[in-house]
């Protein structure tokens, strides 16, 4: 067996809070395309492009390889566009991707205007102060209608609002509030941003360590995964086998926690590839790294995705654990370093 190249975590924590800041709702995530490019370039000469939908497509041939595979991440996050200015200067909102109101309540955000301008504010009830209010506050139900964004800004009409340069169809992303303790990072949109910095964190170990990928590799970051059809296209048809890396989902019933890496064998779509899911397992054996294996009930992956668009390639999921998906999110560096030496173990094997 192969010692694995040495990771630098350093990176890897820089490079997830530097993606965990960097704004990148779906339709919106040309500035953290551009970062990972970025990020790429700085130490690979890649043949890098971007698909006519946006996502960031990284070739790294093999110099004797005549088979090619791909990994897939999604930088695209959970985040909201403008449905309505409404007559006192707030702004009703039209969730993007699968989440709840009540997740995201009082949370800061930030609107990008059309015009490249970006706007402050925050998403609270239309009735949110107890001291007028009183127990309404916590029986209205937290809905569309009942949620709104009151902008940091004077505006007390529609058009005060529409002079900030502010219309129907701005992009809103909620802060990530990103925070380091003990090897814990809580965040948001660790889902999956996380999976993206283990990409580069391992692409990074193999460069430092003068070493090549086995075979002709494809990394693909999507950018729609979170309304379900990010890689269903942009993956190369020379590729026969598509390894996603996205977040492992805990909670109650779940063998996944904050600790491991998991193997995803089933989701809400399905089993994935049974060949691919025990080639991963022995390459986790071997190498001593610290997994799970889990089915999560309510989840899509990219791979999925690709498979729905009739991609002919065996799909397997892996990814650290985060807790309180879609919500607060949270992992710990020692699932995000497994995950990475799995990326590793999988891009130096045959």
């Amino acid at each position: 067996m192969k010692l694995l190249p040495l990771i630098n975590n350093e990176y890897l924590q820089e490079i997830l809070v530097d993606l965990l800041n960097t704004p990148s709702p779906t339709g919106y995530t040309h500035p953290a395309m551009s970062y990972i490019q970025g990020a790429l370039e700085s130490f690979l000469d890649l043949n890098v492009s971007l698909t006519p939908k946006g996502a960031l497509v990284a070739e790294w041939l093999a110099p004797s390889s005549d088979s090619a595979h791909a990994l897939t991440a999604h930088v695209d996050t959970l985040g909201a566009m403008v449905k309505e200015i409404k007559p006192n200067g707030r702004l009703k909102l039209t969730r993007i991707g699968g989440y709840y109101w009540n997740t995201v309540e009082g949370e800061g955000c930030k609107v990008f205007t059309h015009s490249g301008e970006m706007v402050r504010g925050s998403l609270l009830l239309v009735k949110a102060s107890s001291h007028v209010y009183g127990s309404k506050v916590n029986e209205l139900k937290r809905d569309d209608e009942n949620m709104e964004v009151r902008l940091d800004a004077r505006t007390i009409s529609a058009n005060d609002t529409r002079a900030l340069g502010i219309e129907v169809g701005d992009f809103v992303a909620f802060d990530p509030r990103v925070k380091i303790t003990n090897g814990f990072i809580r965040s948001r949109h660790l889902d999956d941003k996380a999976g993206v910095a283990c990409i580069l964190a391992a692409v990074k170990s193999l460069h430092d360590a003068d070493l090549l990928p086995v075979r002709n590799t494809y990394f693909h970051f999507s950018n729609y995964e979170e309304v379900g059809h990010g890689a269903a296209a942009g993956i190369p048809q020379q590729v026969t086998e598509l390894l996603a890396v996205d977040m492992a989902a805990i909670g109650e019933g779940q063998s996944s926690d904050e600790f491991h890496a998991t193997l995803c064998v089933k989701d809400s779509g399905g089993p994935y590839h049974f060949g691919l899911n025990k080639r991963l397992r022995q390459l986790a054996e071997e190498h001593s790294i610290a997994y799970k294996v889990d089915v999560y009930p309510h989840y899509g992956s990219d791979g999925e995705a690709y498979w729905r668009a009739g991609g002919d390639v065996a799909v397997a999921l892996i990814g650290p654990g985060v807790d309180a998906s879609h919500n607060y999110e949270r992992t710990h560096l020692e699932a995000l370093t497994a995950t990475t030496q799995w990326v590793l173990a999988y891009l130096l094997s045959g």
